[in-house]
């Protein structure tokens, strides 16, 4: 069963492993070794955090100004939940939040990205020996 284009018209995760994610737009393929946010209506900016513990309520603040229908939050090489006092602006906002380890969150993003969704990938890369 086919579950995603051939070709993506948005921004998409074109592969990933320990440490770097790569990402390609309008045949432009680009590796990152660094946290970062992309979206599906072409955002993408660093995400000034190189670990979980690094996380603060301003990550969280600055991905609701971005106004997705979504976000999907890669929390690094495991599944590690934000505390909820973090997430306030994108409740107050009504955007929704899916968190899962990094590798997940990638798989995740071009699915949905692919489907037409407003989403938001915001993933913490995390160097070896970074990570608890």
């Amino acid at each position: 069963m086919k579950l995603q284009p051939d070709r993506l018209d948005v921004q998409a995760i074109l592969g990933y492993g320990p440490g770097w994610v790569g990402l390609g737009h309008n045949g432009v393929a680009e590796k990152i070794e660094h946290s970062i946010v992309i979206g599906s209506r072409g955002e993408k900016f660093d995400w000034n955090c190189a670990s979980f513990d690094e996380l603060t309520a301003e990550h969280f603040a600055l991905l609701a100004t971005t106004q997705p229908e979504l976000v999907i939050f890669g929390s690094g090489t495991r599944l590690r939940f934000p505390p909820p006092a973090y997430l306030r602006a994108l409740m107050d906002k009504r955007i929704g939040l899916e968190t899962m380890d990094t590798l997940a969150a990638c798989r995740t993003y071009n699915i949905l990205a692919g489907e037409g969704r407003q989403v938001i990938a915001a993933l913490l890369i995390e160097r070896e020996g970074t990570a608890d």
